[in-house]
C-alpha cells in the first residue's frame, strides 16, 4: 500500500479537537495531538475507568456529552468500538452539532468514510484514520504512534490531504487504503497481530511444562522461565520473517521432516489437544508455502 502524493503544509492549523470515547486508543491520540500543538477542548467518557484514563491523560480536557464535544472542536475525532460507529455518527447528525468543513476522523480499522454518511450529509470532511498499533492503555501506547502506520481512507484529495498531514505531525507514516480494501486491511492486520499473542501463549504454555520439573543446580525453572527460553527465538524469527518474508521459515515442516512433525502433535496433545490443532493448521499452512511434500501435506490434513 502506497499513500497518494500531496503537498502538505510544513506548519499545518492549530486545531481545537474533541474526543469522542476515551478509551486506550482515543486517549493516545489525544495526548499525541496536545504534544504537537494541537488543543483538545472536550472528550466525552461514560465508564468509570474511561473518566479516570481522561483524567490522568488529558488533565486540561473537559468531559462533556458527545454533542457538545462535537460543538467545540474543529476536528472530532470518534474513538469508539466498531460495533458503536454507525449509531454514533447517526446520532450526532441528528444534534445539529456538525457544521458544514468539521473534521470527523474515526479510528476504525475495518470501516472506511461509508460508515460516516450521517455526518457527511451535514457537510462533514470525513476521514477513516487507523493507527495500526496494539494499545495497552499505558503512557507508552503516545510514544508508539510516531513508529506507526496509519491507513487512511478520505472522499476526496482534500481528504487525503488533511489525513496525511495529521498523521505525519504525529511522527506516523499514512497509508492509503482503498474504501472497499478497509475490511481486507483490518483482517490482515487482525491475523498477523491478533493471532500471534495466541500463538505465543500456547508456546509459552506447552514449554512452561516441558521446563517444570526438578531441574538441575543453578538451573531456572521459576513460570517465567519460559517467557525468557521463547522471547530470543520468536523475536528473531519475527524479524526475519518481516525481513525475508517466507524464506525465513525454518523447522520441521520446511524440511518436510514428517517423524518430527508427527511427534510433535502427539506430545502437544497430550498437553492440550487446542494446543495440538492450532500446530497442525499452522503447520499445514507452512506446508503449503513451501510446497512440501504431498505426503507431509495429506498427513496434516488428515489430522483435522
Amino acid at each position: 500500500m502506497t499513500s497518494p502524493e500531496f503537498t502538505v503544509d510544513p506548519a499545518p492549523a492549530r486545531l481545537t479537537v474533541g474526543i469522542v470515547g476515551a478509551g486506550r486508543v482515543g486517549t493516545a491520540l489525544g495526548e499525541a495531538l496536545e504534544r504537537v500543538g494541537h488543543l483538545v477542548v472536550g472528550c466525552s467518557a461514560v465508564s468509570e475507568d474511561s473518566r479516570h484514563r481522561a483524567r490522568t491523560r488529558l488533565p486540561d480536557t473537559q468531559i462533556l456529552p458527545v454533542d457538545e464535544v462535537a460543538r467545540r472542536a474543529e476536528l472530532l475525532i470518534l474513538a469508539v468500538p466498531d460495533t458503536e460507529l454507525g449509531s454514533i455518527a447517526t446520532g450526532l447528525a441528528a444534534t445539529g452539532a456538525i457544521a458544514p468543513g468539521k473534521l470527523v476522523a474515526h479510528t476504525s480499522g475495518a470501516n472506511g468514510i461509508a460508515v460516516l454518511a450521517p455526518l457527511t450529509a451535514c457537510g462533514a470532511v470525513p476521514l477513516a484514520i487507523h493507527p495500526a498499533m496494539t494499545f495497552s492503555g499505558y503512557p507508552e501506547d503516545t510514544d508508539r504512534l510516531a513508529s506507526a502506520c496509519f491507513g487512511i481512507t478520505a472522499a476526496d484529495e482534500i481528504g487525503y490531504a488533511v489525513a496525511q498531514a495529521l498523521v505525519l505531525e504525529l511522527g506516523g507514516e499514512p497509508v492509503h487504503v482503498a474504501e472497499e480494501r478497509r475490511t481486507l486491511y483490518h483482517a490482515a492486520l487482525a491475523h498477523g497481530s491478533n493471532h500471534l499473542v495466541t500463538l505465543i501463549a500456547d508456546a509459552v504454555d506447552a514449554l512452561g511444562v516441558a521446563l517444570d520439573g526438578p531441574g538441575f543446580p543453578g538451573m531456572d525453572t521459576e513460570p517465567e522461565a519460559a517467557q525468557r527460553v521463547l522471547a530470543p527465538l520468536v523475536t528473531a524469527a519475527l524479524e526475519n520473517a518481516l525481513r525475508r518474508g517466507q524464506g525465513a521459515l525454518t523447522g520441521p515442516v520446511a524440511r518436510g521432516d514428517l517423524a518430527a512433525v508427527h511427534k510433535h502433535l502427539d506430545v502437544l496433545n497430550e498437553v492440550d489437544p487446542r494446543i495440538a490443532e492450532g500446530y497442525r493448521a499452522l503447520s499445514l499452512r507452512s506446508a503449503q508455502r513451501v510446497g512440501a511434500k504431498a505426503e507431509l501435506v495429506e498427513f496434516l490434513e488428515g489430522e483435522r
